[in-house]
């Protein structure tokens, strides 16, 4: 791919856009506007990436849309100062965490009913009360914009996976019949590290129909232990 042109921001002059060619954005028009969008509203001295990197996410981590959208994230965060990048990155996770653990929240981004200048200054409220770092006021809002706002919380959880992978981690996403207690969770943390070498991040959360043991989901590989399988399979061995 050649060299991409550079171009200035009219909103900040000392931003540098290192922008693709026309072929790049005909191929890859979401990423072109996440990029060239989310760099021109955000207040940094340059932000000077090349744009096949945005397309270089391991796939067995991030897909879909979701992913795509992560990836153009998590790609802006690394040009911005160690600080800023921890900022983005806890306040991504506290955003995910609002949506999961509030049903008013998640029937703002999820409701087609709702106006996307209501979504917009709904959750810019939220996260300014919050304190969220402006690349994440910006890019809920341009997400809002986009009408995608039901997917912010698989884009958060995708760009936790692509935070974790720089790390060289791993996130264990973990649905039990009920709470998991502290000792409970560090055993399965130890568990998973020796089976897959790595440092596992376990996040967990309740499911009270799968009725008792618990789901794992470690990039694309499911454990699913929970007793609903185990009575569906042996529902289905019994009427076979």
């Amino acid at each position: 791919m050649n060299e991409a042109q550079k171009g200035g921001c009219q909103r900040h002059p000392d931003v540098i856009l290192h922008l693709p060619t026309k072929s790049d954005i005909d191929r890859n028009p979401l990423e072109f506007w996440l990029f060239a969008a989310l760099c021109a509203g955000t207040p940094a001295k340059t932000c000077h990436r090349k744009w096949d990197s945005l397309l270089s996410a391991d796939e067995s981590v991030i897909g879909g849309l979701a992913g795509r959208y992560a990836v153009a994230l998590f790609e802006l965060t690394q040009e911005l100062p160690a600080a800023d990048q921890a900022s983005v990155q806890n306040d991504v996770a506290a955003l995910k965490a609002m949506i999961q653990d509030s049903d008013d929240l998640q029937k703002l981004v999820k409701s087609p009913l709702i106006s996307a200048d209501e979504q917009a200054d709904a959750l810019d409220a939220v996260l300014t009360k919050a304190g969220a770092h402006q690349l994440v006021r910006n890019f809920a809002a341009l997400v809002v914009a986009k009408r995608r706002a039901f997917a912010l919380a698989d884009m958060a959880s995708q760009f936790g996976a692509l935070v974790a992978q720089a790390r060289d981690e791993m996130v264990a996403h973990v649905t039990a019949a009920q709470d998991l207690s502290a000792a409970q969770i560090d055993a399965l943390k130890g568990e998973l590290n020796k089976a897959f070498g790595k440092n596992i991040i376990v996040e967990s959360q309740t499911d009270a129909s799968l009725l008792g043991g618990m789901i794992v989901k470690v990039g694309s590989r499911m454990i699913d232990g929970s007793l609903k399988t185990k009575l569906n399979s042996l529902k289905t061995a019994l009427n076979g």
